[in-house]
């Protein structure tokens, strides 16, 4: 009965969390101080567990829209950069076969992104702009991650993430300031956002060792700490109510 139970922990645990090696060393010698295993195991762990949250990041931000058939508050411009940001990761790491637990919920966030950038389009009266938009977003993800794209368009492509992201943080904090409150913008999916990216500066360089990814993630947890900060500092202020015509 415990061999069967070794043997199903084992095969959880290899090879998604651990090497067989690294399972070796700490669940057959014991060896608990095995510092580069643990940190394997830590990154793996955290990694999944970003990838099984994305998941559900932007679905309150989703919920938050539909409950107020408004998007009141959301810069287009904004969420646009973002998922351009999105897709440049999702290309560039299925181009260089990154681990999936190293980043998997961007190509969940991009989903929940684009569906973002339809409902502003929808809730502004530009619904036939926001299907031509999802229709020509699906054929040219479809062109970046065909053999035609060559390597150096996808890395280009994953550097642009940088400016994509500052500019598109700034659009949403100067669309905040400038309405004095954060309007539909959901505090719950800004904190995870802004928890993720700190969290993907450890598992990037751990996972994948690549110095572009990890920057790009400092770069997002500034930027998203920002946003957060002007959540708190908005918390208690509200969208002007619009007056009923007589």
């Amino acid at each position: 009965m415990a061999a069967e139970t070794d043997g199903l922990f084992k095969r959880v645990l290899v090879p998604i969390f651990l090497p067989e090696k690294c399972y070796d060393r700490l669940f057959v010698q014991w060896d608990l101080l095995d510092v580069p295993c643990l940190k394997i195991l830590l990154s793996k762990s955290l990694g999944l567990g970003i990838v099984a949250g994305s998941l559900l990041v932007k679905l309150p931000q989703v919920f938050k829209i539909l409950g107020a058939k408004s998007a009141e508050g959301l810069s287009l411009q904004s969420v646009m950069l973002e998922l351009m940001a999105l897709t440049g990761t999702v290309v560039y790491s299925i181009t260089n076969n990154f681990p999936f637990s190293s980043w998997g919920e961007a190509l969940f966030l991009m989903l929940q992104t684009i569906t973002i950038c339809f409902l502003i389009m929808h809730y502004r009266g530009q619904t036939v702009k926001g299907v031509v938009f999802l229709a020509c977003y699906a054929l040219l993800l479809l062109v970046l991650l065909s053999p035609l794209t060559p390597l150096a368009v996808v890395t280009l492509l994953q550097a642009s993430n940088v400016p994509a992201v500052v500019v598109g943080k700034l659009l949403q904090a100067a669309t905040n300031y400038h309405n004095g409150h954060t309007g539909q913008l959901s505090a719950i999916t800004v904190f995870l956002l802004f928890g993720g990216s700190l969290t993907r500066i450890f598992t990037s360089i751990q996972e994948t060792g690549d110095l572009l990814m990890a920057g790009i993630f400092v770069v997002s947890s500034l930027c998203n700490g920002f946003i957060a900060a002007q959540v708190l500092f908005y918390w208690n202020a509200k969208p002007p109510q619009k007056k009923k015509e007589q």
